[in-house]
């Protein structure tokens, strides 16, 4: 049986990146997007990232074009978007899928270990309720990934411990992310 370890992601220079050299950190995988609403989210992962990395975190952002089209520029204008803007400092990946025939084995697997659970309450929430049934219509359903933001918690042992949809409280990812240091 596969686990975490055994896979890698794609860098920017196309490279691939054994995941197994993150053994013994906590880490968070978040699919994202710069021209989602969820975009702003750059700034409390940065924060995340800064106050906890030298205790053992890491981030791993893989950028996303499947969701509205919201990441539609190279890596390189990624890269550049998210450090003017945000600071960000933490690994960002090559732009990769996450679901679909194209998406990363990695994605298959972290599906395969936390599924979609809702979206939880507010107006958010309540946007993608109403919008998803009509790009699938059994969302609630499947594990896929639904939207941009959508994040994965990875134990220090590689264990997929927790899955916070994009409509989750940050305080809440933070909160999780602290009980694994």
């Amino acid at each position: 049986m596969r686990t975490f370890y055994d896979y890698d992601v794609p860098t920017t220079d196309g490279k691939a990146l054994p995941l197994s050299q993150f053994k013994g950190k906590a880490i968070l995988v978040v699919n994202t997007a710069t021209g989602c609403g969820f975009t702003p989210q750059y700034e409390p992962l940065e924060a995340m990232y800064r106050k906890y990395k030298d205790q053992g975190f890491e981030i791993i952002d893989i950028p996303c074009n499947q969701f509205g089209a919201q990441t539609p520029g190279s890596d390189e204008e990624i890269h550049e978007f998210c450090s003017l803007n945000y600071g960000t400092s933490f690994p960002r990946m090559k732009k990769s899928d996450v679901n679909g025939p194209t998406a990363l084995p990695l994605y298959a697997y972290l599906k395969s270990q936390k599924a979609f659970e809702g979206f939880g309450e507010g107006k958010l929430a309540d946007v993608l309720r109403n919008f998803l049934p009509s790009i699938d219509p059994d969302y609630e359903h499947n594990p896929e990934i639904k939207w941009n933001f959508t994040k994965f918690l990875i134990d220090r042992e590689g264990n997929v411990v927790a899955r916070f949809e994009p409509t989750c409280d940050m305080g809440l990812v933070e909160e999780a992310v602290t009980k694994l240091l």
